[in-house]
């Protein structure tokens, strides 16, 4: 028996299982792919074509018929496709999926292929439907907006490396300059302790001692910079830390207890070497004016956000204000001039006992 005669056998066999003369006629002339298997046969062979399915391949029937579809399958076609697809049928299963297939002449197409199963009064399948859909041109837009896409998004990554190189170079060198610097600081610290070592004059070893106290802060500053993975950013509190540990070492107060209440607060790196600088000479202050010799005490130091603003506060429960004296000194001259430099208030007040000191910093210099 001929191939176009299963072809017409295989319609009648369908008629029979309920599909109808009209809807074999419609499939015949459909401009739609369409091709039915036997799944009565081994290997499942196509037993009807339309014309339309062999326009898109470019096959005679006579070519066709008899054969399993997969003979449309070349070396580029995906095999996690034609998996499900083998699972599919298996299953008995509806299948809807895109497959990079072959013509005759081993031109390429994708097909998106729609797969049903016809099932007889029993349930058992008897045939698979199989309806066939060129989409090549769809399948190049896709592949062109993916493209695009791809290049954009490599694009957008060698740029972010490029980015991330620069920020990497640029940390490097602040903390290379940052080293530098306090380098220079440590040598400049080495020659006040020296000079006050050669001078008799207490007024004038006290004002070297200030002057390195100063000294000492800022680089604490950058000694903090350089161990930050950050140098934008400058933690306060872990500054204060190092800040009293540095000052009650130096000082051998053992009679001055320090308590600290810090809240973490970074402020810009600009402003960390005027903000140590006052920080240093408010407790400075409150260690040699508050406790004089003989007297012991507490300090309490804290560090919180308060209405908008960043507020630090140095308490102590020494002698407290000379009310009498009008304020003065080069120390109080520094924490005016480098409170007005970072837009900050500075306010004293009495802690009865004791004296109170609190520095409110903007938000915005803080973050």
């Amino acid at each position: 028996m001929d191939n176009h005669s299963e072809s017409r056998r295989a319609e009648d066999r369908l008629a029979g299982h309920g599909v109808d003369d009209p809807f074999a006629a419609a499939v015949r002339a459909s401009r739609m792919a369409m091709v039915v298997a036997d799944a009565q046969k081994a290997d499942s062979p196509i037993v009807f074509a339309n014309d339309a399915f062999l326009r898109l391949t470019g096959y005679e029937r006579d070519e066709v018929i008899g054969r399993n579809c997969r003979f449309l399958q070349g070396p580029e076609t995906d095999p996690e496709a034609v998996a499900a697809l083998r699972q599919a049928i298996a299953g008995g299963e509806d299948i809807a999926i895109d497959l990079l297939n072959y013509r005759k002449d081993g031109s390429t197409f994708w097909n998106a292929l729609y797969l049903s199963p016809v099932r007889d009064d029993a349930g058992e399948v008897v045939y698979f439907f199989g309806a066939q859909l060129d989409v090549t041109d769809k399948k190049a837009i896709e592949f062109r907006a993916r493209d695009h896409s791809d290049g954009l998004q490599q694009a957008v990554d060698d740029r972010a490396d490029e980015l991330s190189k620069a920020l990497e170079q640029k940390t490097a060198l602040l903390h290379e300059v940052d080293h530098r610097v306090k380098n220079n600081l440590q040598l400049i610290s080495s020659l006040l302790l020296l000079q006050n070592r050669r001078v008799a004059d207490p007024a004038l070893k006290a004002s070297l001692k200030g002057m390195l106290g100063r000294v000492n802060a800022i680089a604490t500053v950058h000694r903090r910079l350089f161990q930050s993975e950050d140098v934008e950013r400058f933690d306060v509190s872990a500054f204060i830390r190092d800040m009293v540990a540095d000052l009650m070492g130096s000082t051998a107060r053992d009679d001055i207890e320090v308590g600290l209440d810090l809240e973490r607060v970074d402020i810009p790196a600009s402003k960390a070497a005027p903000f140590a600088l006052v920080v240093n000479e408010l407790l400075t202050n409150c260690v040699r004016h508050g406790f004089p010799e003989g007297r012991g005490g507490r300090i309490l130091i804290s560090v919180r956000r308060q209405n908008g603003d960043f507020r630090i506060e140095i308490a102590d429960d020494g002698v407290g204000f000379d009310k009498d004296a009008k304020p003065s000194g080069f120390g109080l001259t520094i924490v005016q001039l480098l409170c007005q430099q970072l837009k900050a208030k500075y306010e004293t007040a009495d802690a009865e006992p004791g004296a109170r000191v609190v520095v409110l910093l903007p938000v915005n210099g803080a973050h």
